[in-house]
């Protein structure tokens, strides 16, 4: 593209176009001109010339001015190819950034118009594409190139602060230029072009006291012994001009407060040299009395102020400290006043920094004082005790009215009042003591008893006569003094431990007294027995004269069965005045001591200790104890679980109970037990029958319940020289071998008592046998209470009738 000299429809565009192609022919890469040709490269020359190559469409680098307000189009420049001959067959087409909104082009002259107005600051330049087409075939005539439309900047922005107003602060009597702040503005505009963006700084409202560097926009002091007292803020407005300051720019501005930061540069001043005040003579310790204030220009630390008071004789009587928050003296009173005695106070004061700035010492000392007087006004002040306290004593048991002791008080007045004293009643405590209302003396009401209170703690009332309302109090302590009132007693109280293996002369146990006196009444104790009682064979008394003593046996061999207590009195008396003494008596117990061990411990009480055994071990015992409790149990279940029934059949017989249940019956039962069975084995073979079935043939015994035959031991004849102890064996075998007994297991017992006694059997088991001549009808008439024993014995004689009579029936035959 070629950019022709028309084109150039202002003088400042001229200009531009001007300057462009001059850099143009200069310095080819900046400001290109693009040329493209059809033919064949030129061969280069033997001569060392450089030819450009010719391209087939030429165009610059487009520059168009912002902010254009101007009613048309704003021309940027010229689109123009080789190949375009003017006859209209060329079309050039326009793509990119803006195009076809911003940037509009002829497609047959290749001008291009700015549509809109453009803002710099916004966007600075826009790439976009050109090409030539051929309006024949719309086929491109050259390949699509790229070119750039800068938006040439004009001063429309002025400097701006943007962290405005500041606020900062300088030391007031700083020196000239002492830097205070810095500002900064800033310019929109484009720095590299011309003079739109380069600011300047200046003062416009501060002056003198304030500078501003054109530049670099630091603000100094221009003013030597700014004084914060004088004045403390300062506004300072700060100029931002661009264009270099020079006429037609633009400028922004902003305000910089300024704050003269306080330094100690003023001593505290007191705003009079003398000063007065009263004070009462009644005034309390230690409250304040009076304040005094100096007065200090700073602020803050440096205003701080420390008082005191130099002459010694006011330092002696009052002290001053400073109140933070008023920076006031405050005196305060460390000694009573009296009126009587000193009217007046001179105080010489001083007032001082505590921070001073040694910069300034030349302005002299930052000290300031004063002169203080307190005037002591009279007042009516109650009594004064003559002591502050009192310790008063008396003997215990005194009588009552005793006189402990006085207190006495005066009136500090001129007037010299009388004074009358009260004790201060309490109703929670007993009255012990009085005082006489004149006097001051104190006296007992009641006997005291140093044993129960040994110290009692009163306080007396002191009043004027003429102004009971001025009141003073004093305590007293008063100590009740120890008196022998109390005999001793020995201090056990547990039995005492004799082990059955004590030898003679062995201590036994060695024992002390106690005594509710003081220790000077009854430092010292002495042990015997009573007087007039036979010597203790048992057990004799040793005093050890230290206040103890031993008792100790004067036998061996004390037993616990033959005697386990024994009583032992024993006497203690004591040394003080007069001599007070006691019998207690002893217990002795007798015990099976353990051995190995020096503590004497009753066999019994130390069962569980003897043992040995600790709480894990019993309990570990226990648990086997259990296990095999269990396992005891299991076991029987066990057998009981695996034993058969009694009787085998073939029907279902589990809820059939078998009960062997035989109970003696006295002289009426004869089927327990026969005693023939072991004199006549013959005769026993003929009666063995089964017990667990009953017998197909009973012979009726008695008319209660059925009963086997008896046998009389005359009816049988009895082999007196048969072995009875092969017998038994005989007995034994046939019982485990007999399949007809039960199938648990039985017991059978065989007796003999044997025959040659002189004196016969007592048994009645024989006296079936044998006929008895008595006659038992007349049982019958001794009522229903021997109903039952004359029923035995009838049928008793009847049965032996019978068999006698069989017995001669058959010898006859």
């Amino acid at each position: 593209m070629k950019v022709n000299p028309s084109s150039c429809l202002c003088p400042v565009l001229l200009c531009l176009c001007f300057l462009e192609r001059g850099y143009e022919a200069s310095h080819y890469g900046q400001a290109k001109v693009i040329s493209r040709s059809h033919n064949a490269t030129h061969n280069h020359t033997e001569t060392e010339v450089h030819h450009r190559p010719k391209r087939g469409w030429i165009w610059n680098q487009f520059f168009v001015l912002e902010e254009h307000i101007g009613p048309d189009a704003q021309y940027v420049g010229k689109l123009h190819s080789n190949s375009d001959k003017g006859d209209g067959s060329v079309r050039y087409i326009l793509s990119g950034e803006g195009a076809g909104s911003i940037f509009i082009i002829n497609e047959v002259t290749g001008d291009i118009h700015a549509t809109k107005s453009l803002d710099r600051e916004k966007k600075s330049h826009y790439v976009l594409h050109a090409q030539a087409i051929d309006r024949n075939n719309n086929k491109p005539l050259e390949p699509e190139s790229e070119f750039i439309i800068k938006v040439q900047d004009i001063n429309d922005n002025a400097p701006k602060f943007p962290d405005g107003p500041f606020v900062t602060s300088v030391p007031e009597m700083s020196e000239v230029g002492t830097s205070v702040f810095q500002v900064t503005a800033t310019d929109a505009d484009d720095p590299t072009y011309g003079n739109s963006a380069r600011v300047v700084y200046s003062v416009l409202h501060g002056q003198p006291y304030f500078s501003v560097d054109p530049k670099t926009g630091i603000i100094r002091t221009a003013l030597a012994d700014m004084d914060r007292e004088a004045r403390e803020h300062y506004s300072v407005v700060i100029q931002a001009k661009d264009m270099a300051g020079q006429v037609g720019g633009l400028s922004g501005s902003t305000t910089v407060n300024i704050t003269l930061t306080d330094i100690n540069d003023n001593p505290p001043k007191f705003p009079q040299k003398n000063y007065q005040v009263f004070v009462p003579e009644s005034a309390q310790v230690g409250k304040p009395v009076g304040k005094i204030k100096a007065n200090d220009e700073d602020i803050g630390i440096n205003a701080e102020i420390k008082y005191s008071i130099l002459n010694p004789e006011g330092a002696g009587m009052f002290s001053i400290s400073t109140d933070k928050d008023t920076r006031e003296g405050v005196i305060t009173l460390r000694k009573p006043l009296n009126y009587e005695k000193k009217k007046q106070y001179s105080l010489h004061i001083a007032a001082e920094n505590t921070h001073p700035d040694p910069r300034f010492s030349y302005l002299g000392s930052f000290k300031d004082d004063a002169t203080l007087k307190i005037t002591v006004g009279d007042v009516d002040e109650p009594p004064v005790f003559s002591m502050d306290y009192y310790i008063m004593e008396v003997y215990e048991n005194a009588k009552v009215g005793t006189e402990v002791g006085a207190v006495t008080a005066r009136d500090p007045d001129s007037k010299n009042s009388p004074v009358r004293y009260f004790i201060e009643r309490r109703e929670d405590k007993e009255v012990y003591f009085d005082i006489e209302s004149i006097s001051g003396v104190i006296r007992t009401t009641q006997l005291l008893d140093r044993e129960d209170t040994p110290w009692h703690n009163i306080t007396v009332m002191a009043t004027e006569e003429d102004n009971p309302s001025l009141q003073s109090h004093v305590p007293i302590t008063v100590q009740v003094l120890d008196v022998n009132d109390n005999p001793p007693k020995i201090s056990t109280e547990d039995e005492i431990i004799i082990c059955e293996s004590t030898r003679a002369g062995q201590v036994i146990q060695t024992i002390t007294a106690v005594d509710k006196d003081d220790f000077a009444n009854g430092k010292g104790f002495s042990f015997s027995f009573p007087g007039g009682v036979p010597a203790n064979p048992n057990f004799t008394i040793k005093d050890n004269e230290d206040s103890t003593a031993n008792i100790i046996a004067r036998r061996r061999r004390f037993h616990r069965l033959t005697q386990e207590l024994y009583e032992l009195p024993v006497v203690v008396w004591d040394d003080g005045e007069p001599v007070l003494s006691s019998t207690s008596t002893l217990t002795l117990r007798v015990c099976s001591c353990q051995r190995g061990t020096r503590l004497k411990i009753c066999q019994g009480e130390a069962f569980l200790s003897s043992a040995g055994l600790s709480t894990g071990a019993l309990i570990a015992i226990l648990l086997c104890v259990l296990i095999l409790l269990a396992i005891v149990i299991l076991f029987i279940t066990l057998r009981r679980s695996k034993k058969e029934p009694l009787i085998i059949s073939e029907e279902d017989i589990r809820e059939n109970v078998v009960t062997y249940d035989d109970e003696g019956g006295g002289e009426e039962d004869t089927e327990a037990f026969d005693i023939i069975a072991l004199r006549n084995p013959a005769a026993a073979e003929e009666l063995k029958f089964r017990r667990d079935v009953r017998p197909e043939c009973i012979r009726p015994w008695s008319s209660r319940r059925p009963a086997r035959g008896r046998l009389s031991p005359s009816s049988l004849d009895i082999d007196e020289e048969m072995d009875v102890r092969e017998f038994i064996k005989q007995r034994v075998g046939e019982a485990d071998q007999d399949t007809s007994v039960p199938p648990y297991d039985s017991l059978q017992t065989y007796a003999y008592e044997g025959q040659g006694s002189p004196a016969g059997s007592i048994s009645s088991l024989g006296s079936a046998g044998v006929h008895s001549e008595l006659d038992y009808n007349s049982l019958d008439d001794w009522g229903p209470k021997f109903e039952k024993i004359a029923e035995l014995y009838g049928e008793e004689v009847e049965t032996a009738s019978e068999s006698t009579e069989k017995a001669e029936s058959e010898k006859q035959t």
